[in-house]
């Protein structure tokens, strides 16, 4: 399949599009972006790379971070995990209160922010024993994912983030009162702040996910990650929770594993195939890249690479 022309034929599409949407604002350092940034990126489990547009545009992750840290957390805890942080849709926004509230501070799965910052603090304590730092494990697991030494966090992100993150600081403390973050709260927060500033493009995070497409090992240098039970978990997971509480709606439209971020990118695993990853950061209703989630439904519809 001449994968080049379908990337080419879908940024010809989605020209139209380009604007639509209204960059992530609440976080001062994200709302200076071009809102009509487009680029996406193919990396096949063979290793072959295409990409058209801004793919090697830098742009901050944000939640798609949140795939690697609990990556990390099924590795360390297995099943335990599972005590903290549930495995089902949320049905509401990425960051509502009145359900952690409402369910004693037991997050409905790791992908809405409630359950990364769960997973931010599992991850704490589980480096600290080995007396090693949160953050620079999720850096070293990434870049070792993306073959790419270069990836790091942004300050101006980090720094934007920790001082309008009101409402996260406030699900954390939530969680702290009900007994579910063991470390104090501060830190967990500028972890998880951290984790969400990590600035990577189109063509690394293509790569980075490969792992996925390959049952938990990376296709191009054999190396192990996670086994194949928790790559599944995983996969199914992005499937049902990764778009928040528009996560029915792509799997409806895109019909593959994927996880968004309001820094406008998504990233979306074929597995045994290939990851795909594209950036346009300009976000709908839902807090999902506008563009991109209809470029990846271009894709599954072209290509007919859909899991379903």
């Amino acid at each position: 399949m001449d994968f080049l022309t379908v990337l080419n034929d879908i940024q010809t599409q989605i020209q139209p599009l380009l604007g639509q949407g209204k960059v992530a604002d609440y976080i001062p350092a994200l709302a200076a972006v071009d809102s009509k940034h487009f680029g996406m990126a193919v990396t096949l489990n063979t290793g072959e790379f295409y990409g058209v547009g801004n793919y090697q545009q830098p742009f901050s992750i944000q939640s798609i971070s949140k795939v690697f840290s609990f990556t990390l957390a099924l590795r360390a805890y297995r099943e335990e995990l599972y005590k903290r942080v549930g495995r089902e849709p949320s049905g509401n926004p990425f960051n509502s209160l009145v359900q952690l509230e409402y369910e004693q501070g037991i997050p409905r799965n790791p992908f809405i922010n409630a359950g990364a910052i769960v997973v931010c603090d599992s991850l704490i304590s589980h480096f600290a024993d080995h007396n090693s730092n949160t953050v620079e494990q999720i850096l070293h697991f990434i870049r070792a994912c993306s073959h790419d030494e270069s990836i790091n966090c942004d300050r101006n992100v980090f720094s934007s983030e920790m001082q309008y993150g009101y409402l996260n600081i406030a699900l954390a403390n939530l969680m702290k009162s009900f007994d579910n973050l063991e470390n104090n709260v501060d830190e967990v927060i500028k972890t998880y702040f951290r984790q969400c500033s990590i600035v990577m493009n189109c063509q690394q995070l293509s790569r980075a996910m490969l792992y996925l497409a390959d049952h938990g090992s990376d296709p191009i240098t054999g190396r192990a990650f996670i086994n194949e039970s928790q790559a599944k978990r995983i996969n199914s997971l992005m499937l049902t929770c990764g778009h928040y509480d528009a996560s029915g709606d792509f799997a409806f439209h895109v019909g593959l594993p994927g996880k968004s971020g309001v820094g406008g990118g998504i990233v979306a695993v074929i597995p045994g195939k290939m990851a795909v990853a594209v950036y346009s950061p300009a976000l709908n209703k839902s807090g999902n890249s506008l563009v991109g989630t209809k470029a990846l439904e271009l894709f599954t519809t072209m290509t007919g690479l859909s899991i379903f």
